[in-house]
């Protein structure tokens, strides 16, 4: 049995896939005969020293983990600053690593997450602690770089195409006496690509969604209009797809809302709302909005098949990159071919992804820029392949168990920060 222990922990935004990354996690760690925790919401559970430990669940509980969506046992947003701001912060993590004997840590999140897990490395390092730190994507918006895609991603993507495509069916039934315009917002602050997703909802132009809004696009409020406009009178209804962090030309966001949230993003006020509201008023149209919100993170019951083999994979390299002494990396996805779909997993530096994001590429927009290429389609359609569905009880609800265990105790003072 390898010496010392092994942390892991999930941070930011959860998603339909991310206890399979778990669950792949603990099983991997098993295999291997390491002693698993896990940190009770993130880094946070670190700092509080709150782990929990792994052996008390069960390995029917364990390969249960990856048919439920949500954090089994706790994420947090939670932004370590730099090495001298944090110090004291960072130096307890280590302190509380080194009480608990824990050789080996892997976080699982996105960008964030990757920069605390590069900055753990190094200030372990520095303390002269042998800690290998590994970064384990998950993100449904799909913005890290030096991966081909992130899991959690594929499942929202696919949720968000077959959700458009519904709704679409929906306002088309009714749009003679009812909506003439749906606005439907997805997640993206900065990166379109839950937005491009919904473009695999239709193929021509006349099929849904009409528009598509991205973030890497400015906001011109007339063309827009006038598109809508057109499209209407053409189709006899207009289904719109946003992404929450469109910008105007001037940078500014379209919703922005004031102030700062926990990770110093500009707090955003809802853009649905808002262009169906300007639709309403400027072309005199009935219109209707909706904003998925969680829904589109955590629809367990739509998870695609490829998605979840790519969250257990990441999940099972991860322990295989710590034992394997490869510190400071991220457990990346390559796509090896677009068709047939080939993709393996490979160590990426965290130096080369933290704080860097990936946006779509210009030659994923089509032209006019309301819409996706062919280039985005061969990219994205792979990704929602295949279906994974949950078990369902008698109830005709699906199983989604909440384990509970117990945290170690506790052998340090309590955290004061």
């Amino acid at each position: 049995m390898p010496k010392g222990r092994l942390l892991y922990a999930q941070s930011g935004g959860v998603t339909a896939v991310i206890n399979a990354t778990a669950s792949a996690v603990l099983a991997s760690a098993r295999r291997h005969r390491v002693h698993a925790l896990w940190a009770r919401n993130g880094i946070l559970g670190a700092l509080r020293e709150e782990l929990y430990d792994t052996r008390k669940l069960s390995p029917a509980a364990v390969k249960a983990l990856a048919h439920t969506p949500g954090g089994a046992f706790g994420s947090c947003r939670f932004k370590l600053k730099s090495i001298e701001q944090d110090r004291a912060r960072y130096e307890r993590l280590i302190d509380v690593f080194r009480a608990h004997d824990i050789r080996w840590f892997l976080y699982n999140g996105g960008n964030d997450s990757a920069d605390t897990a590069l900055k753990l490395s190094k200030v372990a390092g520095e303390m002269g602690y042998p800690l290998t730190c590994v970064g384990v994507p998950k993100t449904v918006d799909n913005d890290l770089v030096g991966t081909d895609c992130c899991p959690g991603f594929g499942s929202a993507a696919k949720y968000t195409a077959v959700s458009v495509a519904e709704a679409a069916l929906d306002i088309a039934a009714m749009a003679d006496t009812s909506t003439r315009v749906f606005v439907y917002e997805v997640m993206g602050r900065h990166a379109g690509w839950l937005a491009a997703a919904a473009g695999l909802a239709g193929e021509g132009e006349d099929e849904a969604p009409h528009l598509i809004l991205f973030p890497e696009r400015a906001f011109d409020e007339a063309a827009f209009l006038a598109r809508v406009d057109a499209v209407v009178k053409r189709v006899g209804h207009c289904v719109v797809v946003v992404s929450e962090g469109i910008r105007h030309p001037d940078g500014r966001f379209v919703a922005e809302a004031g102030g700062k949230d926990d990770f110093g993003h500009t707090r955003l006020g809802g853009v649905g709302p808002l262009l169906a509201q300007l639709c309403k008023e400027k072309l005199g149209l009935k219109v209707h909005w909706t904003v998925p919100d969680y829904l589109q993170r955590s629809a367990r019951h739509l998870a695609s098949k490829t998605d979840l083999a790519q969250a257990m994979a990441v999940g099972k390299a991860a322990v295989e990159l710590a034992l394997a002494g490869k510190n400071g990396v991220l457990a990346s996805i390559q796509r090896v071919s677009d068709s047939p779909y080939r993709w393996k997993i490979v160590p990426q530096p965290l130096a080369e992804i933290a704080n860097h994001e990936k946006t779509v590429p210009a030659e994923f927009i089509r032209a006019d820029g309301f819409g996706i290429s062919a280039a985005a389609r061969r990219y994205l359609e792979p990704l929602i392949r295949g279906e994974a569905p949950p078990p369902y009880g008698k109830n005709g609800l699906p199983l989604y168990p909440r384990p509970r265990l117990p945290l170690l105790p506790k052998k340090l003072p309590d955290w004061a920060g």
